[in-house]
């Protein structure tokens, strides 16, 4: 089957499709894991993404579904060098995408594109499979709107506040598109987990009694997430809170700090960082926006910095009790090196 990637800088590679025939647009973003593709397929976090792959082959051990991280798929698209058409387990990931409408595109030079989007940034992207007009691709790429323009935040959240009894403290969760794993973090350590959609108040949140409020992942652009970063500023000083990955910059902006589009992110599973205490951990991350930490206001302070780029990967401010990382402690499959340090400190906190 037929597919082209298109580029809004003109560039276009044609490949053989997989999945479904149509065409979707989005910023083309990659991840460097080399497992848990489809944890990162199913991230909510990738919506309004297509995601391309830089390991040379996916799919290996088929499609997994019991470690989703959402009953769907979020990307909008998936590029790579191969998959495995006869992988460990089935079905494999022709047949899945096939079989949910999603499309993908494989046998491309991905190590180019992967070095373009170093060099240029991230770009605007059209994937179409059944068709190998690169013209018509990048044409149709030039039209997609930036990212940081679009409200992805409502398409993720959940509906409705529902519950995940337990019997310990209770954590308020402000889902902006949040991972099973977190959910399972703080379960795991007992909690009675109450989560809200993205345009919660305040108010709302109170109702439940909660031990702390605790603001999830979420795609796209965090200035977006207005309702959350307005219970943030009102509940800051009442409520211990916590933030990963856009919780992270969502408590940056309550705080009045500035954040910033990244020239293409971090994703994968092997990003180190540096706590201030120097010692060096790996985490798995997926954002493309971070927190200028020069803006943090007095009494926040850097926790965590990036190796690579010295980026901020996390602040706290000890006098309104707020503890916020970049990357994701809960991360699976990945690295776990900071699940126990971020999740078990939390919750000595708050005993």
């Amino acid at each position: 089957m037929k597919a082209v990637l298109g580029l809004e800088d003109g560039t276009y590679v044609v490949g053989e499709g997989f999945g479904a025939e149509g065409e979707r647009s989005g910023e083309l973003v990659f991840s460097t894991q080399m497992t848990g593709y489809m944890e990162a397929l199913t991230d909510p976090s990738y919506h309004g993404q297509i995601l391309m792959f830089t390991f040379p082959t996916i799919g290996n051990y088929g499609v997994d579904r019991k470690n989703f991280q959402h009953p769907r798929v979020w990307a909008m698209g998936c590029v790579a060098r191969e998959i495995c058409e006869k992988p460990a387990a089935l079905p494999n990931m022709r047949d899945f995408f096939e079989e949910n409408g999603l499309p993908g595109i494989m046998g491309v030079d991905t190590r180019m594109l992967t070095i373009k989007t170093r060099v240029k940034g991230t770009m605007r992207a059209t994937l179409v499979v059944g068709n190998d007009d690169g013209e018509y691709a990048v044409a149709s790429a030039r039209e997609a709107p930036s990212i940081s323009l679009e409200e992805l935040i409502p398409e993720v959240s959940c509906r409705a506040p529902y519950r995940v009894e337990g019997k310990g403290k209770k954590i308020a969760v402000i889902d902006l598109g949040i991972k099973k794993n977190m959910v399972i973090s703080l379960r795991k350590r007992d909690a009675d987990v109450y989560v809200f959609p993205h345009d919660v108040k305040a108010d709302q949140v109170m109702d439940c009694r909660p031990d702390a409020l605790f603001i999830s992942n979420g795609p796209g652009d965090p200035v977006h997430a207005r309702h959350a970063i307005e219970c943030v500023k009102e509940l800051a000083g009442t409520l211990p809170v916590f933030g990963i990955c856009m919780g992270n910059q969502v408590c940056g902006l309550a705080l009045g700090a500035e954040t910033y589009k990244m020239k293409f992110g971090h994703r994968g599973t092997n990003q180190p960082v540096r706590y201030k205490d120097g010692s060096i951990y790996i985490t798995t991350q997926n954002h493309g926006f971070a927190v200028a930490a020069d803006t943090l206001p007095e009494g926040s302070a850097l926790l965590y910095s990036n190796v690579n780029d010295g980026t901020l990967e996390g602040f706290e401010d000890p006098y309104l009790d707020i503890t916020c990382v970049q990357f994701h402690p809960e991360a699976h499959g990945g690295p776990r090196d900071t699940e126990m340090p971020f999740f078990d400190t939390m919750f000595r906190r708050l005993d």
